[in-house]
Parts: C-alpha cells; sequence; structure tokens
C-alpha cells in the first residue's frame, strides 16, 4: 500500500479490459489515482471507474483517445493532469496483436501494430515527461517476450514489441535520474479472444513452458504495482513473467 498521503495519479493505456483492467484494479487498490485510457470498449471502461468511484470517490477517471492519433496523445496527458492535478506513473500497456504474413504485410498493418507497440508508446513518453521529471514519476511498457525470441508468423508484431524493448533502455537513459522507466515482458497470459491460437496451439506453448501453466493478469498487474511505486533503484529492465518460457525458448 502506498503510504505518501498525497495518492500518485498513474495513466493506464487499454486500461478498460483483460490485463489492463486488471492493471488499474490492483493500482488503484495499492492506493494509486487511475486514469483509464480507452479507444472502443467505452461501457467497460465507465463500468471500471463507476467500480473504483463507490471505493474511494474522486480516485479514477475514464478518457478516450485513439492512440494512432499523434496529435491525441499530448491531449490526454494533459486531461489526466487537468483532473488530478500531476502525473507519477505511466502504464503504456495498449497494444495491437495479430499475425502478419511475410509477402502480404501493408501499410495498415504497419501503420496499427507499430502505432500501437512504438509510436505511441513513444510520444505519450514525450508528452508525459515533464510531469513525471516534477513528481519524480515512473513509466511502464507492457514489452513481451517475443521482442526477444520472435513468434513465427508474427513478425510485425514481434518488431514492434523489439522496438519498444530498446525505447525503454533509451528512455530510462534519457529521463534518468528523475523519472524511471522498465518494462515487463509477458509470456503465455491470456489468450487472444478472437481465436489466434487454437486448443492444440496453447497446449504446445504450456507444454513449453517451465512452470506448465498459462499466468494471470495479476501475475503482470503485480510486478508493474512493484516496479512503478517499489523499486526505486531500479530503471532501464526488462522484466519477464512468464512462467520461465523464455528460459528456453
Amino acid at each position: 500500500m502506498i503510504e505518501d498521503p498525497i495518492a500518485p495519479v498513474v495513466l493506464v493505456t487499454g486500461g478498460a479490459r483483460r490485463v489492463g483492467a486488471e492493471l488499474v484494479r490492483c493500482l488503484h487498490a495499492a492506493g494509486a489515482q487511475v486514469a483509464v485510457h480507452y479507444r472502443h470498449s467505452r461501457d467497460e471502461a465507465e463500468a471500471l471507474v463507476a467500480a473504483l468511484e463507490r471505493l474511494r470517490p474522486g480516485s479514477a477517471l475514464a478518457l478516450q483517445a485513439d492512440l494512432l492519433d499523434c496529435a491525441a496523445l499530448p491531449r490526454l496527458v494533459e486531461a489526466v493532469v487537468a483532473h488530478f492535478g500531476r502525473l507519477d506513473g505511466l502504464v503504456n500497456n495498449a497494444s495491437s496483436f495479430f499475425p502478419t504474413a511475410l509477402g502480404d504485410i501493408d501499410e495498415a498493418a504497419w501503420g496499427d501494430l507499430i502505432g500501437s507497440n512504438l509510436k505511441a508508446p513513444l510520444f505519450l513518453a514525450q508528452a508525459a515527461a515533464p510531469h513525471l521529471t516534477a513528481s519524480g514519476g515512473a513509466i511502464v511498457n507492457i514489452v513481451d517476450i517475443h521482442a526477444e525470441r520472435p513468434l513465427k508468423g508474427y513478425p510485425l508484431y514481434c518488431a514492434a514489441k523489439a522496438g519498444l524493448l530498446g525505447l525503454t533502455r533509451a528512455l530510462a537513459l534519457e529521463l534518468a535520474p528523475r523519472v524511471r522507466v522498465n518494462g515487463v515482458a509477458p509470456g503465455a497470459i491470456e489468450w487472444p479472444d478472437d481465436g489466434q491460437f487454437p486448443p492444440q496451439e496453447r497446449e504446445r506453448i504450456v507444454a513449453h513452458t517451465l512452470l506448465r501453466r498459462v499466468g494471470s493478469p495479476s501475475d503482470i498487474a503485480r510486478t508493474v504495482r512493484f516496479l512503478l511505486f517499489d523499486a526505486p533503484y531500479v530503471t532501464g529492465q526488462i522484466l519477464p513473467v512468464d512462467g520461465g518460457r523464455s528460459a528456453y525458448l
């Protein structure tokens, strides 16, 4: 639990559902005020914020933005600061994820995957940097174990996450010593809800994971919470949370 009498403010992109919603709930439970970004999931975002507001009035806010619209990113950060008066943390969680067969990759796929996984985190970090510097805050980027160990069939996604891995370390250098920047690299946590991984493929992935099971969103959320609030001497690091899968991929 955060002991600072001034509750830190954290912006979580893609915070309305799935892992993002668990991130929001976990950080809120730790005492943070949370800004829940969403693109299309308005109902889920507003329901989540309403539940958090019942627990602690004035502690949660839902904000819509298309992260592929570069001009919207500074406005998103400024809306958080205008509402809460400060910004202490940024979690770049929002991400597009879909396969791209080599030979069929087009600019639309490039714009979506690079935009959500690399471009938006960069420009959000740039917009947030003055506020995070003032508060001595932190950034956590949700990377992927496949940033370093590519997943067949997903070359563009893997390249985008590899870029985010490099960006994480570069931002740690650029924003030191006032702002810490780290990344979390999930393994198999929550399967895509669009059927990308059929049961046989899921079984193969789990069999190749040292702990022989899928992780949970709370595994990611607790790690992000640690890096934001309980790791004052950690920066420029990428922490795999993958049940040991990347140990021998």
